[in-house]
This record gives C-alpha cells, structure tokens and sequence, in this order.
C-alpha cells in the first residue's frame, strides 16, 4: 500500500484546521454568553442583527476577505479575530500533524501500521491545541477562562493517556512507572494525574505567596485549572516548563504593554501642552497595563512543550550549561 506525500499529509490537517477554527469562532463567541448553546441555533449567525449566514458567507477566511469584513445585511465590522483564530488554528493542525508519530511503519501485508497511532497522537494534541486558542480567546476577551475547556481537560487527559500512554513517552514518572521498557496505560495514567496535581498545585502556591506579598489576588483560579489540565496531557516536569515559558513570554508581553501605555500617556501630556512629571506618567501606565490576562501566554507554553517536549528540555540544558 503507497503511502500519501507527507506534504500531502500536513496540508490535509492544516485543511482540517481551517474548518474546525471556524467552528471554534462561534464557540469562543457563544460560551461566555448566559443562554447561549455552542450547537444552538445550529446556523452561525451575526452577533449584530442575527442574521444567519449561508453557506459561502460562513467559508473560513475567505468569506470574510470577500465581504472586506463586514455582514453582508447590517454592515457591522467583523472583527479581525475571526480569519486569525481559522489560520491560526490550521497552523497548528498542520503542525501537529507533522509531529505525530511517522505514517511509514508498515506491517507483514504493507498497511500502515502507524496510521492509528499518527491519528491518535495527532487528533489529541491537535483537539489541545484548539481547547487552548479557545481559553486564550476569550481570556483576551474577558479575563477569565471557561471551566469547560480546562476542567473539561482535566477530565479528558487521563482518559486520553489511558486509550494513548504513547502521549507520554518522554515523561520520565511515567516510565518509572510502567513496567517493561515503555510506558504502560497505568504508567501513563499516573504520570497524567502526577501532571495536573503539579501543574495546578505549582500556580496555587504562587497565587498564595503573591497573595501574602502583594495583599491582592495575583493568580486566578482560571489559569490553575488550564494549567492543571496541560500537566495532564504533558506531565509534571512539562507542566513546570510550561509554567516557564508561559511566565517569560508573560513577562515580555507585559514590559510590551506596559510601554505602550507609557507612549500614550506621554502623547496625551503632550496634546495637552501640560506639565506632567514622567514619574504620575510611569505611575498610571503601570497600573494600566497591570490588567494582562495569563491564560494566552500559559497557553503558549503548554502547546511548545506539548508539541516538541525533547527539544524544548535540550535547548533548557544548553542555556543552563
């Protein structure tokens, strides 16, 4: 049996994506909303006048290029978020598709026997990485991140590792744990639910230290419950690198905004023509740009080392030594 191109192959995922991130724009719209049904109404509609969309105005990306971004019957902007969920989601399809496990094993009658196991792998990390564009999304939209992505996650993770202990191949508790020399479903299991308890459990001490320093809530309960259900899908270790990576490009993001928040308020001081000293200017930009929601960037780190574990820890080692 001719096994496709891999090129062929990825395109197929990152095609998949783009349809699936269109379903997941109604799903980041209607899930905070009291009332709303992801799945009801069954057509997608504008959030302006309920106008339901056909089929050709609901194409991912290109309906919305045709309609420059606007209903086609009120008019109202759709806002750019909707065609970069859809290419952002494909992204990553594709690129969960190339990282799953290789097609090219065959067995004794030349099918795949990999092909299972390429689906399964890819199917699950894809199905993470689209959870957490989700709670990135509307955690940009709302400071909070919705209970059935992380909590659902929680519950999926270890059913998942039991159905595919292959997901933790590269956690070492989970190979201590199994015996033989792979990973066993029990080992696999343990090191899911090992995974969430460190995962959660690491941003709850820091949400309680931040507590007694800062006299204010300095984690939400949202980010341990996303960050609980990535250490179930990558491990404990992964889950503290995540934790990392998350806090670091946090960081950045933070230093980012809270620039930009000074640039403004030094041109409106400017516009003005008043006297306002650097330090009130440094002092409100601070607390502007104080209000950043984790959950994208917890979510950045989760999906690196959900994808490229073993690089990741390589690349850690060689800036360590």
């Amino acid at each position: 049996m001719e096994l496709p191109p891999r090129e062929f192959v990825i395109f197929a995922w990152g095609a998949f994506g783009l349809v699936v991130g269109s379903f997941l724009n109604v799903v980041i719209h209607r899930l905070p909303l009291e009332g709303e049904s992801v799945v009801r109404p069954l057509r997608s509609r504008c959030p302006s006048c309920k106008h339901e969309l056909s089929a050709w105005e609901n194409i991912p990306v290109l309906s919305w290029l045709v309609l420059r971004g606007r209903c086609k019957s009120c008019r109202w902007p759709i806002p750019l978020r909707y065609p970069l969920v859809e290419v952002i989601n494909a992204a990553l399809w594709a690129l969960a598709g190339a990282l799953a496990p290789s097609l090219t094993v065959v067995d004794a009658s030349g099918a795949p026997s990999g092909l299972w196991l390429h689906l399964g792998v890819g199917l699950v990390h894809a199905l993470v990485l689209s959870g957490l564009v989700v709670a990135s999304a509307v955690d940009f939209d709302r400071f909070e991140i919705p209970d059935e992505i992380s909590i659902g996650g929680m519950v999926l993770a270890p059913l998942c590792s039991a159905l595919l202990p292959v997901l933790h191949q590269d956690t070492w508790l989970a190979r201590e744990l199994s015996e033989g020399g792979g990973v066993d479903r029990i080992g696999a299991v343990l090191g899911s639910l090992v995974g969430m308890a460190v995962g959660g459990g690491s941003l709850l001490v820091i949400g309680w230290i931040g507590k007694k320093l800062f006299r204010r809530d300095a984690m939400g309960l949202g980010d341990v419950k996303l960050l609980a259900a990535g250490g179930g899908f990558v491990g404990p270790g992964a889950a503290l690198v995540a934790l990392f990576l998350g806090s670091l490009v946090a960081s950045l993001a933070g230093g980012a905004n809270l620039l930009r928040f000074l640039c403004l308020s030094r041109a409106r001081v400017r516009a003005r023509r008043t006297h306002k000293a650097f330090r009130r200017s440094l002092a409100s930009a601070r607390i502007a740009g104080r209000y950043l929601p984790f959950g994208p960037y917890l979510g950045i780190g989760i999906g690196i080392v959900l994808l490229d574990w073993k690089d990741v820890l390589r690349l850690l080692k060689e800036l360590a030594f």
